[in-house]
């Protein structure tokens, strides 16, 4: 069966939530933790006693997912003010978690933007797809890398990890058009769709650099495609493409499998720099996303896009 076939129609999973270990006395960021995968992934983890943070804009949004999952779970999420399109909101969640925190196990890069109209961009006037996608979580992580190689040295197994959220989609793009990150013309005529599989394959560029830059540290980074599943995130889709995917879509909770089997496992602490697929299997992504010549190039323009904030 081809590797698309696999990712659309994956095999039954083997591995379970209830096979994540105790996470008593690990500290983990969820972006995105109100909704969806994010969301899921937050009661799994808190589930087995994790302290959590969920990284949002929404401050309501945020608090009735935290009141949610407290009945569910017993337990009491914390709410980070997060806005992934504003790098002075990123600045200053960073700062905020530095602030209250002495360490950080784990931090999933869950949050996303799927096909917004695409005159949209980020309060810094790049795409905002890309901005969300990519350039937040890229800085959220720069400013939490020194806490997270800091916590790896004092880990049981030495490693903290990056569990960064991409999708089947990257796969419909060979490459990064960097004329196409910040707001013109080539930009609006690129289309959403394509400004979508863009930030989706940038994702795994950026996880396979940070793990050549930072695995000798103890950082654990891996990036994954969590299926084709029934959330929030379809938002901004037609009707006929929902009328098409109803019918090719997973629960949300199946979505969060294969990041958290990545984030919490014994196993997932040897993945770094590896591509995951539905349900908890180990992939491959596109070839070109793994071109260490890419890689260098987006993270010179990512660390750029950040310097002066």
């Amino acid at each position: 069966m081809s590797s698309t076939c696999t990712n659309m129609f994956p095999p039954k999973p083997t591995w379970g939530v209830d096979q994540i270990p105790d996470l008593t006395g690990k500290v983990i960021i969820v972006t995105g933790g109100s909704t969806g995968i994010g969301k899921e992934t937050v009661k799994a983890l808190l589930n087995h006693n994790a302290k959590v943070y969920i990284a949002g804009r929404n401050p309501q949004r945020v608090q009735d997912a935290i009141e949610d999952l407290q009945r569910e779970t017993g337990k009491m999420a914390l709410f980070l003010q997060l806005d992934l399109a504003d790098l002075q909101s990123v600045k200053y969640a960073a700062s905020e978690f530095l602030s209250k925190e002495n360490r950080l196990d784990v931090l999933f890069n869950s949050g996303g933007l799927m096909y917004p109209p695409v005159e949209q961009t980020t309060k810094d006037g790049y795409d905002l797809q890309f901005g969300t996608n990519v350039l937040g979580h890229f800085y959220l992580t720069q400013l939490l890398l020194p806490l997270l190689i800091e916590s790896a040295r004092s880990s049981p197994d030495g490693k903290a990890r990056v569990i960064n959220t991409s999708s089947m989609g990257h796969t419909f793009v060979s490459g990064i058009d960097f004329d196409t990150l910040r707001d013109g013309p080539k930009r609006v005529k690129a289309g959403t769709m394509k400004l979508y599989s863009q930030s989706k394959f940038a994702n795994v560029v950026f996880s396979n650099e940070l793990h050549r830059r930072y695995a000798d540290q103890g950082i654990v980074s891996v990036s994954l495609h969590p299926g084709n599943l029934k959330t929030d995130l379809q938002r901004h889709a037609s009707k006929v493409e929902m009328m098409i995917a109803k019918h090719l879509l997973y629960p949300a909770p199946m979505g969060a499998l294969t990041q958290l089997y990545a984030g919490t496992t014994p196993e997932g602490a040897q993945l770094g720099g590896q591509y995951l697929i539905p349900w908890a299997r180990v992939g491959r992504a596109k070839k070109e996303t793994d071109d260490p010549e890419i890689g260098r190039k987006l993270w010179d323009w990512l660390e750029a896009a950040v310097k002066d904030v």
